[in-house]
């Protein structure tokens, strides 16, 4: 089964708290699961390294077996499709650590869209930042 899983990631300050969202829906773009949860503090890269482990641990809860990433950051989608080298030290962990969770699908894919093409997961990483800012 594939599933197309919708993720963003946010920092209010960079680094500052942060959080992670995923939105995965059906080959009918029906909705079949959300989540959105904190991640602490961190900047604006690790938390969308971390949406895409959110949305691949969500997709193979749903039982996927295929699935195509989206997100609205160019920088993730090219360095996880190997366009960009990742430079930073301190990324090239957490990038190994995606690189194997999305191994675990039959087949991948990732591609960057505007943000407003990612609206849904980008309201959910918005909630989960309001919420635990109280």
């Amino acid at each position: 089964m594939k599933l197309t899983v919708h993720v963003d990631g946010g920092s209010r300050g960079n680094p500052g708290p942060a959080a992670a969202a995923a939105v995965a829906s059906n080959a009918d773009g029906e909705i079949v699961g959300e989540r959105g949860e904190m991640i602490g503090e961190a900047t604006n890269n690790v938390a969308e390294y971390r949406a895409v482990l959110l949305g691949t641990a969500l997709a193979l809860e749903l039982g996927a077996t295929e699935i195509e990433m989206i997100n609205d950051s160019e920088l993730i989608a090219y360095q996880l499709s190997g366009k960009y080298k990742v430079k930073h030290v301190d990324m090239k962990p957490l990038y190994a650590e995606v690189l194997a969770a999305l191994g675990q699908f039959d087949s991948w894919s990732i591609s960057c869209v505007r943000r407003e093409q990612n609206e849904h997961a980008d309201l959910l990483v918005n909630q989960t930042l309001d919420a635990g800012a109280l």
